[in-house]
């Protein structure tokens, strides 16, 4: 799934290829936009909050997209070839005299008023990469539930926004702790040192290709995706099982020598797993 860092860059794309230039080609394939047309409307920005993209259009329009899991948006300069996936995945195509931005896989799509948008992100937490983040009230949000697990806590939007399961999983090792433990158990330190670190590592990687949380080259992530190859630090086995609500499970990735606290079930765990997405 992208994260925080994933999305900025994907704002920084689009806004250098649409931001201050006239749509001269307009396509949402969607049923409730598929008459929608925007041609002739100036694109004023590309903006992410969060995991969510907001492009600002003349005439008062956002069109507010989120990629989940699998989507993206790709840009084309003139006569290349379109490479993001097979035309019947395109949800949305936003061109310029010298531009083409295309929508793969977009499962929110939507077209609304920009004085609407708190509608579509008014319920994120601070973002980590945006002018609105608070360190004290991410951690405040975070504290709301203190028996609730800190990895679910990470990864509820409400509490700060741009945190997926590869920061949570990262944040955890790095804080030394399981993602696991109830959010209330976090020693008041390392509590402290939590929302300035999560920042911290997107803020690190917003500018690279290959995210990065160990600072080495040949080894780019301390936990997620690594099981059952030893940790980098203690040469244990790294642990991963699901964690979650049961509806929206992740597989989650741990030391458990190098991390306290309590885990699930030993048959819960998995043997090995291959995520999506290791980078």
């Amino acid at each position: 799934m992208p994260e925080g860092d994933t999305v900025w860059q994907a704002a920084r794309r689009l806004r250098l290829a649409l931001a201050g230039k006239v749509l001269t080609r307009s396509d949402l394939r969607v049923p409730r936009y598929a008459t929608a047309d925007l041609t002739g409307r100036t694109v004023l920005d590309v903006t992410p909050r969060g995991k969510h993209l907001l492009t600002r259009i003349e005439g008062g329009l956002t069109l507010h997209s989120h990629l989940r899991m699998d989507g993206s948006w790709k840009v084309f300069e003139p006569g290349r070839r379109w490479s993001g996936g097979p035309a019947h995945q395109i949800r949305a195509i936003l061109g310029t005299e010298d531009r083409t931005a295309v929508g793969y896989r977009l499962p929110v799509l939507e077209l609304l008023r920009t004085s609407e948008e708190e509608r579509a992100v008014g319920h994120l937490g601070p973002d980590l990469l945006g002018p609105d983040w608070d360190p004290d009230k991410a951690l405040e949000n975070l504290l709301r539930d203190p028996d609730r697990a800190l990895g679910e806590a990470l990864l509820d939007q409400r509490n700060l926004a741009g945190i997926g399961n590869v920061y949570k999983s990262e944040l955890c090792f790095l804080l030394g702790v399981t993602p696991w433990l109830p959010v209330g158990a976090l020693p008041a330190g390392l509590a402290a040192q939590l929302p300035g670190l999560a920042k911290k590592l997107l803020e690190f990687n917003r500018d690279r290709p290959a995210r990065v949380t160990t600072g080495l080259r040949d080894q780019h992530l301390f936990v997620y995706g690594r099981a059952p190859r030893p940790c980098l630090r203690c040469g244990t086995p790294i642990r991963v099982a699901d964690q979650g609500d049961g509806s929206r499970e992740r597989p989650t990735y741990w030391c458990p020598r190098c991390q306290t606290g309590p885990t699930p079930a030993p048959g819960a765990r998995r043997a090995v797993h291959q995520p999506r997405t290791a980078n």
